[in-house]
């Protein structure tokens, strides 16, 4: 397998920073409304844990990338291994598609609290994001 440059690495880093940031706070945007709601459904109760689940992962995924941003810059005052990124990179990959699939989850359980029709659109749209996102990662 090809290693990576630093350089290379840094400037991924920074992108997963910007799109985790984004969609960790469209999730935790999403949280306050869900609480106020008061609503005990076992959906409603589902939809409220994928969106936990989500900001909590882009969070992860935002610090874990910050640690790659910080040791592959220049100017970093120690030296620098290409197995010390392996780690963070796991973990923010990792966490980073978890909440991609937890904010999936939401987008097809929220038809789910509307009405039989909206419950089929929200689970084909959500299923057909699921796919073109795993395609274009692939």
């Amino acid at each position: 397998m090809t290693e990576l440059s630093f350089d290379y690495w840094n400037k991924l880093a920074g992108q997963f920073i910007v799109i985790s940031s984004l969609l960790g706070g469209f999730s935790l945007s999403v949280i306050i409304p869900l609480i106020e709601a008061k609503s005990d459904s076992k959906i409603m109760n589902y939809v409220f844990r994928s969106v936990v689940i989500a900001t909590a992962s882009f969070l992860i995924s935002i610090f874990a990338m910050t640690k790659i941003l910080m040791v592959t810059s220049q100017g970093f005052p120690f030296k620098v291994s290409s197995s010390a990124l392996s780690f963070p990179r796991i973990v923010g990959f990792a966490s980073f598609i978890v909440g991609l699939l937890a904010i999936i989850a939401v987008l097809s359980l929220s038809g789910w609290l509307r009405s039989h029709s909206m419950k089929r659109f929200t689970i084909i749209v959500g299923l057909l994001t699921l796919l073109l996102i795993f395609a274009m990662i692939v």
